[in-house]
């Protein structure tokens, strides 16, 4: 397979009332990846969800790229969900 742009995202849920701290958490993380993404995005939803997204260029789908751990389990309400995509574009 070629090089291309794969994303990767990663979605958890806040225990409550901890929403702004798992934000900061992702936020935090996120910036100290081993490797600088080319572009990465922090969301937030309803029910304290945190979604960040990171762009890795010249990658091909299976390689090893930097992804966030998971948090401290008092953090989060279930396990991280982890999806990756590929540019098609």
């Amino acid at each position: 397979m070629s090089s291309t742009t794969i994303v990767l995202m990663w979605e958890a849920r806040a225990a409550d009332g901890r929403g702004d701290e798992l934000l900061e958490w992702a936020r935090a993380r996120s910036a100290g990846l081993a490797r600088e993404p080319h572009r990465r995005e922090l969301l937030r939803a309803p029910q304290d969800r945190v979604l960040v997204m990171t762009w890795w260029r010249d990658a091909a789908y299976g390689d090893d790229l930097p992804e966030l751990p998971e948090p401290d389990a008092a953090l989060v309400t279930r396990p991280v969900h982890r999806w990756r995509f590929e540019s098609v574009d």
